[in-house]
């Protein structure tokens, strides 16, 4: 399954402006220059609805996973 099906940015582009937001405070419109000055073109509405819909996800995107590391204890 992939959550950002039908977005007209990828989800790459969305991950990061949503963390940046959470984990910064930066401002909409400061993010929105930010991007902008990266080539890509969006509008600080659309960052506040991409926060609105991925930060709540962001802790389990983000949470560092168990793995085996091989080594027997």
């Amino acid at each position: 399954m992939n959550d950002f099906k039908g977005r007209h940015f990828t989800g790459e582009v969305i991950l990061w402006a949503v963390r940046w937001y959470c984990r910064y405070g930066i401002s909409y419109r400061d993010l929105e220059e930010m991007l902008s000055e990266r080539g890509i073109d969006v509008d600080h509405t659309t960052i506040y609805r991409w926060v609105q819909r991925y930060a709540p996800e962001m802790p389990n995107r983000t949470a560092p996973r168990w793995r085996q590391s091989g080594v027997a204890a």
